[in-house]
């Protein structure tokens, strides 16, 4: 983008705008990934979906590539390219509840900590991720797995409609009655059909749950998983516990002696009566007498925000994701290996229950393409330092490649990562993949959003992985 033009953006568009000679610019175009090292060639802000109709005419009138963000939480930093213009929907940031429906509308550029405050003065919540800095839009385009989703369902699952603008910079409202086959597509398949500049979600009778971190020494792995696979699936839905190998972060509730040692471990959710508690997860002690175990009654925003001092924007990032529908020997050999060999202090791997609720839609009810999923797996490579860039990619990589006979051949869309290649798109998307290509083709068919991972109109457009 020359000057000129972007001088006239400056003048013809209502919201602010940032070029790369501002002083605010090197801010302005950082994401939650500090790996994503990207140069736009400008940055607006956009107010309502007013301002992004006006956004997307401009540069379809001036050939510009276009990205859109919301939270920037993005792992693969989607949310930026060289040389676009990113249509940032920070200033769009609201959350109105109507406890009488139980449901709430947030806007595109929320966050969940947003929409979490809002609904929890009403004692109700609906599931989403597992950090309060996650981008509410992100999330759920992706399908959206968090702690409720074995009670509630998916992210996706609870969306009643969304605003869209599309690519011809007209707007609707998709939802079961107007644009189907869009609502269709944005329950899963990702981000690519339009910008979506509010969200109305169902919400569920949440306030106080029951939270507990057991933790055993990393070399109880096998006995631990061995346990985890059997017992979970059976529980009951008011439970969730995801598992993960891990380096014990030196803050409370954590014992000093445990700081820094490698282990691995469940983070439980009972939405249950608080009372029943123990009981829900008293039989921990079957995989063996734990190092550590800790239960507490807890506010539901406050589980969501638990993690968000260990994991501050700025830190450099690489992940990976796989569905796995069983847990085996197989895979059990791969968490020991390399949770031996977790490389830095916040490097990790959890396992996401995704069954209960989840897999009571059928199959091809929304775009998420996993139903007869168990288990969502993410590895990723944390820390602060740059210099460990190459460090967290490898043991990712490895890890992942390592996993990958054990798996469902495709992963969490969200958790895709950088240079996965087609073939692996289109295994995320599974069956979907051609009806996800043809509603592109029907609402954007001229390609107009394409910097996310999802199918575009031909091979060698639309996924960028």
């Amino acid at each position: 983008m020359d000057g000129t033009t972007l001088e006239e953006m400056r003048t013809g568009l209502r919201g602010p705008v940032t070029g790369p000679d501002d002083p605010d610019y090197a801010r302005q175009r950082a994401v939650h990934n500090a790996m994503i090292d990207r140069r736009p060639a400008a940055i607006l802000r956009c107010s309502d979906a007013g301002d992004v109709k006006d956004a997307i005419r401009f540069v379809r009138e001036h050939g510009l590539r276009t990205t859109v963000r919301g939270g920037g939480h993005s792992g693969a930093g989607l949310s930026v390219a060289d040389d676009a213009v990113v249509l940032d929907l920070a200033p769009m940031r609201f959350a109105q509840v109507d406890p009488a429906k139980r449901t709430a509308t947030v806007g595109g550029g929320s966050l969940l900590g947003d929409l979490d405050h809002a609904t929890h003065a009403f004692g109700l919540a609906t599931p989403a991720g597992i950090q309060s800095t996650t981008g509410v839009g992100g999330l759920t385009l992706g399908g959206g797995h968090g702690h409720l989703t074995r009670k509630y369902g998916l992210t996706s699952d609870n969306l009643l409609e969304a605003d869209v603008v599309l690519a011809d910079g007209s707007f609707v409202t998709a939802n079961e009655r107007e644009h189907p086959d869009l609502f269709w597509a944005l329950r899963g398949g990702g981000g690519n059909f339009g910008v979506a500049t509010s969200f109305t979600f169902r919400l569920h009778p949440v306030d106080t749950v029951g939270v507990a971190m057991t933790l055993w020494p990393i070399e109880r792995t096998p006995d631990v998983l061995r346990w985890y696979r059997e017992f979970l699936p059976r529980a009951a839905e008011d439970l969730s516990g995801f598992f993960a190998v891990l380096r014990v972060p030196p803050a409370p509730p954590f014992p000093e002696e445990i700081h820094g040692r490698r282990m691995c471990g469940v983070i439980w959710c009972w939405t249950g009566d608080l009372g029943d508690l123990d009981d829900a997860v008293g039989a921990v002690r079957e995989a063996g007498t734990p190092a550590f175990h800790f239960t507490t009654p807890m506010p539901y925003p406050a589980l969501q925000s638990m993690f968000d001092p260990l994991l501050a924007p700025g830190m450099q990032w690489y992940w990976r994701g796989a569905f796995f529908d069983r847990i085996t020997d197989e895979a059990i050999d791969v968490h020991q290996r390399y949770g031996n060999d977790i490389p830095t202090p916040l490097s990790t791997m959890h396992l996401y229950p995704v069954d209960g609720a989840a897999h009571r839609p059928g199959p091809d009810a929304t775009a998420w393409p996993y139903r007869d999923a168990t288990w969502s797996c993410v590895v990723a490579g944390i820390d602060p330092d740059p210099a460990n860039a190459d460090v967290l990619k490898r043991w990712c990589v490895e890890y992942w490649n390592a996993l990958r006979p054990s798996s469902m051949g495709g992963g969490y869309v969200n958790f895709m990562g950088a240079g996965e290649g087609q073939d692996h798109v289109r295994a995320n998307y599974r069956d979907h993949y051609a009806r996800l290509a043809a509603v592109k083709d029907e609402y954007d068919p001229d390609d107009v959003f394409h910097a996310t991972v999802v199918p575009g109109r031909s091979e060698g457009r639309g996924p960028r992985a």
